[in-house]
């Protein structure tokens, strides 16, 4: 893949990381994939492992950008990034050993049910009055979700944001402060993510990777990172005005967009 179709998504990524606290983990799996065919099944494990490099890099940035009004809401959360990082490193360790069309179409299933659990169940695009008002300050998100979490999203490289932002905002946030705080969050799963996969086994065969270590194709990430970190540092100093009803369906149009891009590469990859 050109160095500068690369380039171009990581702006896409840079965008998603500011304005839907993705951290890049669901453009860069299906690109990634895409990019690294020639790695044949171990493709996906490479893409998983890549976007943790990603997800860390874009979401470190953009959290100490986050006004500090907003990471108020992580105090007392101590518990739920160290029962995050646990599951983060358990998904990977899995993910190190799963068949590539395992990880490729649990993505797919992954999004399937996020998607229609926010058409279905109420509160992700209307949130309930009751729930706005939270004095506390605290995320919303109960502790011992963090392991499920954690392990999910890392061992299907996407974050944990998809996960954690319905979650915020049916405890009554706002868009912007959900993705916002879905940033520190997902640092949490990543952090060790990337750490094991940078020193895991390199993924065999093929000769699509330039610059693997470990299990993560450096070259890609170093080309995605060009693109996504200066839209990253520019919108977070002046991030746009989104009406919160728009904010949320454009959400949810990601996604589907996400789900049909990985649809279209684990059948042409069958």
């Amino acid at each position: 893949m050109s160095v500068i179709v690369l380039l171009g998504i990581g702006v896409f990524t840079g965008l998603t990381t500011v304005l839907f606290g993705f951290g890049g983990g669901f453009v860069t799996v299906p690109v990634i994939v895409w990019a690294d065919a020639g790695l044949g099944p171990a493709a996906v494990h490479v893409a998983v492992a890549t976007s943790s490099v990603v997800m860390v890099v874009n979401a470190c940035v953009a959290t100490a950008a986050t006004d500090r009004t907003i990471l108020r809401h992580l105090r007392g959360s101590a518990g739920l990034m160290l029962l995050l990082a646990a599951g983060g490193a358990a998904g990977t360790i899995a993910a190190q050993h799963a068949p590539g069309p395992v990880t490729q179409w649990g993505f797919v299933t992954y999004l399937v049910i996020t998607i229609a659990d926010l058409l279905l169940r109420p509160g992700f695009f209307r949130p309930r009055a009751d729930a706005r008002s939270r004095p506390d300050g605290n995320t919303a998100i109960p502790a011992v979700l963090g392991v499920p979490i954690g392990a999910v999203a890392a061992f299907l490289g996407v974050g944990g944001s998809v996960m954690t932002v319905p979650l915020l905002r049916r405890s009554g946030r706002d868009m912007r402060t959900a993705t916002s705080l879905a940033n520190p969050l997902t640092l949490a799963i990543a952090v060790p993510a990337m750490a094991i996969f940078l020193t895991g086994g390199t993924a065999p065969g093929g000769r699509a990777a330039v610059f693997l270590s470990g299990s993560v194709d450096l070259g890609a990430a170093a080309a995605l990172l060009a693109g996504a970190l200066p839209v990253i540092i520019t919108l977070r100093r002046r991030r746009p005005r989104i009406p919160d009803s728009v904010y949320s369906w454009s959400y949810l149009a990601l996604l589907v967009l996400v789900t049909i891009a990985m649809v279209i590469a684990a059948l042409r990859r069958g």
